[in-house]
């Protein structure tokens, strides 16, 4: 395990936003867990860091402009298979979560992004561990934070933007 700042690097961690305000966000919560993080903002950078660098997990938008999140899953469980991939979206559409998840994804969070969702999330795909627990969700795989929290959390994502 490396260390930076006097705190052991746990993972690496892709970030995958087309938005650099969200890039920012993402990369300072993950930062905050000791993870090592690369942000890129579109899906052929992803694909191309993937081709030569180790991630355990990719945190992956789900709208991006060129490539979409769903096309950029397909490509990375051709590429890396073993790599870990949490989607990460401002839609709330039940289709495109179960879409994610049959292509693969272990967990799928609707922004705005809150830290403990976001930790729990990583370390439950690093852990190989369902994202929630089977009593708190039918679908052990799925990880969406609830609407009051995101309508909350979203206050405080605009006052993060510089």
């Amino acid at each position: 395990m490396a260390c930076i700042g006097g705190s052991a690097v746990k993972a690496t961690v892709l970030v995958v936003d087309d938005s650099p305000e969200i890039q920012r966000y993402l990369r300072t919560l993950l930062e905050l867990d000791s993870y090592r993080v690369i942000a890129v903002g579109n899906g052929y950078e992803a694909l191309e860091i993937l081709r030569h660098q180790v991630a355990e997990v990719v945190l992956l938008d789900m709208q991006m402009p060129g490539m979409d999140g769903l096309e950029v899953l397909r490509r990375i469980q051709d590429l890396c298979p073993k790599v870990k991939v949490i989607m990460c979206s401002g839609v709330d559409d039940a289709e495109k979560v179960c879409q994610a998840l049959s292509l693969g994804a272990n967990a799928y969070i609707v922004k705005p992004v809150r830290h403990l969702y976001l930790s729990a999330a990583v370390e439950r795909c690093l852990h190989n561990l369902p994202a929630t627990p089977p009593k708190e969700n039918r679908n052990p795989q799925l990880f969406v934070m609830p609407s009051p929290i995101r309508a909350a959390h979203a206050n405080l994502l605009a006052n993060f933007k510089s």
